[in-house]
């Protein structure tokens, strides 16, 4: 389907998302926010897609939320309603935002961001539900939402603990500071640090092919179960591992694998779900 905040393009299996709000600093508007869950459940659900880099169009890759529309909306919301409503419809209004990053989690590929000059706010809440990060070496990550005077409510306080030490997390969400590209290296936030933004979409891209060779149904497994491992307890994680290889072992991939490796070929695996 076309999209009108964003760019899709396929490279073979890899698909590529790009923000496209140029002019406005690719900063999320209602309709990019419901746009990225549809984009990112319709290719969790397309079998032949592998794995997904995205990235931003024009020289940011997202000045976050934008705080235009936002605050018109605030200004244009009614003041008669009951108050206890108007905070359960805001409630609600903040799951259904919440729910747009989520896709990026729960898609069914590895998700690689390619990310170049700012990336602010909401910007950080989609990297951090991306599997990998590669960053050019101007690009910097910011909580922003401090600086904005609200709490970070769409994803980030809940996926950086997972990826950043704590006392870094709580400085950076204390100041809305930037992190650069050495301190995201050294501290494992970023896969690597390329030279500019093409240099940074081509690494990604070729990050994504790579594991795009691999088996499909091993790839699922292993992001879900590292998913599951993040989201339960040591022994919880381990029992679903157990039971997802019980499953999903019987299929041809790991012989198509090991022929490959015993041959030193180039294993090619059938699409998931190849007979629909």
């Amino acid at each position: 389907m076309p999209y009108k905040t964003l760019s899709l393009t396929m490279h073979g299996a890899v698909a590529h998302v790009a923000l496209n709000r140029p002019k406005a600093l690719n900063a999320f508007n209602m309709e990019m926010f419901f746009e990225m869950k549809a984009c990112f459940e319709a290719l969790s659900d397309d079998a032949s897609v592998r794995a997904v880099v995205l990235s931003g169009n024009g020289r940011f890759f997202t000045a976050g939320l934008d705080l235009k529309e936002a605050a018109a909306g605030i200004l244009s919301a009614g003041s008669d309603a009951d108050l206890g409503r108007q905070r359960e419809q805001f409630r609600r209004h903040v799951l259904d935002l919440q729910s747009c990053q989520t896709a990026i989690d729960e898609c069914r590929v590895p998700v690689i961001a390619a990310v170049h000059s700012g990336c602010l706010g909401a910007g950080v809440d989609i990297v951090t539900a991306c599997d990998i990060r590669i960053m050019s070496a101007d690009a910097y990550f910011t909580i922003q939402e401090i600086n904005v005077g609200i709490v970070a409510d769409i994803g980030t306080l809940q996926r950086i603990p997972h990826l950043l030490p704590l006392g870094t997390i709580k400085d950076m969400a204390y100041t809305g500071r930037k992190m650069l590209a050495e301190e995201a290296l050294r501290l494992g936030f970023v896969a690597s640090v390329e030279t500019d933004q093409e240099a940074t979409i081509t690494a990604a891209l070729a990050k994504a092919h790579e594991i795009a060779s691999k088996s499909p149904l091993a790839i699922a497994g292993v992001k879900q179960v590292i998913n599951a491992q993040r989201d339960k307890s040591i022994h919880d994680g381990l029992d679903y591992v157990a039971t997802w290889n019980a499953g999903m072992l019987q299929g041809n991939d790991v012989m198509t694998a090991v022929k490959a490796v015993m041959s030193k070929q180039e294993a090619l695996f059938d699409d998931l779900l190849s007979d629909n």
